[in-house]
């Protein structure tokens, strides 16, 4: 099984970087820290959507354990042994629920949101325990 990256995340990404430029061409008018400042959020929006686009698969799992991604577009196999538990932290912040999918490997923890998951928290926990049995 694989959990990746809603399809419409990179999108966003994409279209908020090219704002970026277009508020820049609008509003800076020879203003250069202005310009500075739409490139910089236009180099981080894109290499985001594009770290979603190279890396979508952010979890897989098998019967021999779980595949994580790990920095940038890293991947590291954690084997069921080494996973000491897997569970839905909910919090709410302002007025704001959210809920993670947190696995904890003991020396790591990995923590990843519906966004990421391109699924609820929820129902990738049950899956994984169905998987881990």
């Amino acid at each position: 099984m694989q959990w990746r990256v809603k399809p419409v995340l990179p999108v966003t990404k994409l279209m908020g970087a090219v704002a970026a430029l277009v508020l820049a061409a609008a509003f800076a008018q020879g203003d250069p820290v202005r310009w500075v400042l739409a490139g910089l959020v236009t180099v981080g929006l894109t290499g985001w959507a594009l770290r979603d686009l190279l890396v979508p698969v952010r979890l897989a799992a098998d019967t021999e354990g779980i595949t994580v991604v790990t920095g940038i577009a890293r991947r590291r196999h954690l084997p069921w042994s080494a996973i000491e538990r897997v569970r839905v932290e909910h919090s709410t912040r302002r007025g704001l629920k959210s809920e993670l999918l947190e696995i904890d490997a003991g020396d790591a923890l990995y923590l990843y949101s519906a966004n990421d998951l391109g699924a609820l928290p929820e129902d990738v926990v049950t899956r994984l325990a169905d998987l881990r049995t």
